[in-house]
C-alpha cells in the first residue's frame, strides 16, 4: 500500500456518528483531525474571538450576503473591501482560508463546514457523507446528551436543517445528495466500526490509484 496522502472530508447528519468516525479514521492513519478545531485555528489566525466563530458555526446567511462573500473570496484577503466587510463574512472567509491552509500541510480529516467544497480543487481529497436512520440517531443523541426521545428528535431536525441551509448557501451542491460526495454510507446499517472500515478500504483504494497514475 502506498503512503497515505489523502485528505478526508466528512459531511454528516446530526447524530450519525460522523465526529466519532472521523476521529477513528484520523487515529488509524495517524493524521490530524479537525472538527471544532477548525474554528479554534481560524479564530487564532484571523484575530476574531473564538466565541464568534462558534456562534456562527454552520449557520446560513441570506443569499445577498453570500454573493458579496463569494465575490470578495474570489479576490482573496488582499481586497480592500475586507476591512469594511460585515463580521459574518469575515468569519466565513477566515474559516475557508484556514481549511485550505490545513489541507496544504498534509493529509488530515476535516469534519463539516463545507470542507469538501473548500477543497474541491484538491485532487487528493475524498469527500464522505455519513447518514443514519432517524430512530437510530434519536437513540444516540438521547443517550449521549441525556435527553428525552422527543427532545433528541427536535434537536436533530433543527441541526440538520441548519447544516443543510449552510451547505446549500455556500456551495454549488446539495447537502446529503449522493452526487455531492464521493462516498455516502449509513452508519445505522453498518455500525460505526464497519463504517470506518468501509471508508478505510475506499481511501486506500483511492490513494493507491493516485499513486499508480503518478508513476
Amino acid at each position: 500500500m502506498s503512503e497515505m496522502n489523502t485528505i478526508i472530508t466528512i459531511g454528516r447528519q446530526f447524530g450519525s456518528g460522523g465526529h466519532e468516525i472521523g476521529k477513528r479514521l484520523a487515529a488509524h492513519y495517524g493524521i490530524g483531525f479537525y472538527d471544532k478545531e477548525m474554528l479554534q485555528r481560524a479564530a487564532k489566525e484571523s484575530g476574531i474571538c473564538k466565541e464568534l466563530f462558534e456562534s456562527h458555526d454552520e449557520k446560513p446567511t441570506n443569499s445577498f450576503l453570500y454573493s458579496l462573500v463569494m465575490d470578495t473570496y474570489s479576490y482573496g484577503f488582499a481586497s480592500s473591501a475586507y476591512s469594511d466587510m460585515p463580521l459574518n463574512q469575515k468569519i466565513f472567509l477566515a474559516q475557508f482560508d484556514t481549511i485550505k491552509k490545513i489541507a496544504l500541510e498534509g493529509p488530515c480529516v476535516l469534519v463539516g463546514r463545507c470542507a469538501d467544497y473548500a477543497l474541491e480543487e484538491f485532487p487528493n481529497r475524498v469527500s464522505v457523507f455519513i447518514h443514519a436512520e432517524l430512530d437510530a440517531r434519536i437513540q444516540r443523541i438521547a443517550r449521549t446528551e441525556d435527553l428525552t426521545d422527543a427532545a433528541a428528535k427536535d434537536k436533530i431536525l433543527k441541526a440538520d436543517k441548519k447544516r443543510a441551509s449552510y451547505y446549500n448557501y455556500y456551495t454549488s451542491k446539495r447537502w446529503g445528495d449522493a452526487s455531492s460526495y464521493d462516498l455516502c454510507l449509513s452508519s445505522s446499517k453498518l455500525g460505526i466500526d464497519k463504517t470506518v472500515e468501509a471508508i478505510i478500504r475506499y481511501v486506500d483504494a483511492f490513494n493507491d490509484q493516485k499513486t499508480v497514475e503518478a508513476i
